[in-house]
């Protein structure tokens, strides 16, 4: 080998490490995650706390026939992200011939569980609401039916958008529904089969005032915070509202919106998670929104911005954000 060359590959080596190094101390001086919090066509983000870490679970933002395939996203901080692609793939969903889109995760049984929509579904079609089970959070994630767990529409209902809560007394319910109907479910203790409920029924309609889809229920102070997307998840007045209940049954009377467009930050808001941070009173609510510069309704984004209670515990109206959240220490 020659001198030049060795120099010549020497110096690339270094220049390489330099990058490094810089691209390492940008990621440490990076104190706000900025919206959106990760690059690209991501909605419906489903968040999350494994292990201390926080996580996102996405729609590929997509036409609908090329939403295939689900990525995931985790962070020590919610400003620094790791990409996780293709956590689960419609090759390996074999009942799944067209879209994956809204997943819903949970950890149980030291396994983690990945609900789904898969295809579009309508009556007489195979399709509605998938489970995945994998051993990690960033998956292989395995079909665990290998067929749908709910297929049919009840209470009008079509089966998507999904959400597994688990409430204090370990029972698992799922909220779910899209057109304009929401029911809520009683999962078995392995959550792959529905249990009815004590008066024998297995779908309770718990739907409130202008639930369009994208149900959530959060817990807090031993109340129930349901919570819910309003309006054409393509259009500028797509939002997110709530109610409070004693129960997880309802009633749900709407209390009124959270988050919505902001003209001079972005519009079609909505269909959103909370995660809580390490603060007594810390919440954050990750949802998706469209740029303002952009008219297709494939087009949203990830973001994430704090969400507060009044001290009568009602949801103080969100501020959407460029800067997004600072910096926070892993969850213990």
């Amino acid at each position: 080998m020659t001198s030049k060359v060795f120099f010549f590959k020497k110096s690339i080596v270094l220049a390489v490490a330099a990058l490094a190094l810089a691209t390492s101390g940008m990621a440490q001086k990076k104190k706000m995650s900025g919206n959106p919090i990760f690059p690209g066509w991501y909605a419906d983000p489903e968040a999350v706390v494994y292990n201390g870490e926080y996580w996102v679970f996405p729609t590929y933002s997509a036409p609908f026939d090329e939403q295939t395939f689900l990525d995931a996203f985790s962070s020590p901080d919610l400003v620094n992200w790791t990409k996780h692609p293709r956590v689960l793939d419609n090759s390996n969903v074999k009942w799944v011939r067209r879209a994956m889109w809204a997943p819903a995760v949970i950890h149980a049984n030291n396994k983690y569980y990945l609900f789904f929509g898969g295809n579009d579904v309508h009556q007489g079609e195979v399709g509605g609401i998938g489970v995945a089970v994998a051993d990690r959070p960033e998956g292989p994630y395995k079909d665990a039916l290998g067929k749908p767990l709910i297929n049919e529409i009840v209470n009008g209902a079509q089966p998507i958008d999904q959400f597994v809560f688990k409430d204090d007394d370990g029972q698992y319910y799922m909220y779910y529904g899209g057109w304009g109907h929401c029911n809520m479910v009683k999962l078995a203790p392995d959550l792959l089969s529905l249990v009815p409920f004590p008066d024998g029924v297995t779908f309770k309609e718990v739907t409130p005032k202008n639930y369009v889809e994208g149900p959530f229920m959060l817990k807090k102070d031993g109340k129930y915070y349901f919570m819910w997307s309003e309006g054409g998840w393509t259009g500028p007045d797509y939002c997110v509202a709530y109610a409070i209940s004693d129960s997880p049954f309802g009633p749900f009377e709407r209390v009124g919106k959270i988050l919505e467009q902001d003209d001079k930050i972005a519009r079609g808001a909505g269909h959103h998670s909370v995660i809580k941070g390490n603060g007594k009173d810390e919440w954050y609510i990750v949802y998706h929104r469209r740029p303002l510069t952009e008219t297709d309704g494939n087009h949203r984004e990830t973001c994430i911005d704090r969400m507060y209670f009044d001290k009568n515990g009602f949801i103080k109206p969100v501020k959407m954000t460029v800067e997004g959240v600072k910096k926070v220490k892993k969850r213990k």
